[in-house]
């Protein structure tokens, strides 16, 4: 592809690809997204795979949501280990004292 060796112009940003554009144009797969970009010095019109900002940022806030469940479900087991932990210590601190 002429981007990879020449300057180039972004002619159409980045935008999801149709169900047409992506069983046709090949740089629509990696990602789903494609922009429409002119090379400098060849004058040719091709099509680059891109990333799309509001994809990335949808795919950060539900990473984000999904370590805050865990941490809050792992947060909760701590709590039950500790409160398990400790009946066990006044168990034995109480048969220690019984048996006195």
């Amino acid at each position: 592809p002429c981007w990879r060796v020449e300057d180039f112009v972004v002619a159409q940003e980045c935008t999801r690809c149709s169900s047409f554009q992506a069983k046709t144009i090949a740089a629509c797969n990696p990602t789903g997204f494609i922009e429409k970009i002119n090379c400098a010095t060849s004058n040719r019109d091709e099509f680059k795979s891109c990333r799309s900002a509001v994809m990335e940022a949808h795919i950060f806030w539900r990473f984000v949501g999904t370590m805050m469940c865990v941490a809050a479900v792992f947060a909760v087991l701590v709590v039950c280990r500790q409160r398990v932990l400790d009946r066990k210590a006044l168990e034995k601190v109480r048969k220690q004292i019984e048996s006195i």
